[in-house]
């Protein structure tokens, strides 16, 4: 799992977002958000700080989930990651 953590923070930092990231922490917010949902295509939002969010597309399947995208928005930029 360290390798799919650290993917997650690498694609992050190659999308310029220069703040602090956990691809734990997001990993285990993205399945926290996930429990008890139906499959489909959902959009979730965390905010991170007072004027930052982050925006996870992902794919709900019956025993597992895609994480598609990371839209990470800040006042003054939107960084977009890529996982597909």
């Amino acid at each position: 799992m360290e390798k799919f953590y650290q993917a997650i923070e690498e694609a992050i930092r190659n999308a310029g977002y220069a703040g602090p990231v956990n691809g734990e922490e997001i990993y285990d917010e993205i399945c926290d958000e996930i429990e008890d949902k139906e499959p489909g295509a959902y959009v979730f939002m965390s905010k991170k700080t007072e004027d930052t969010f982050f925006e996870y597309k992902i794919q709900i399947f019956e025993d597992q989930f895609n994480l598609s995208a990371i839209d990470i928005r800040t006042p003054d930029q939107v960084y977009h990651a890529d996982f597909d």
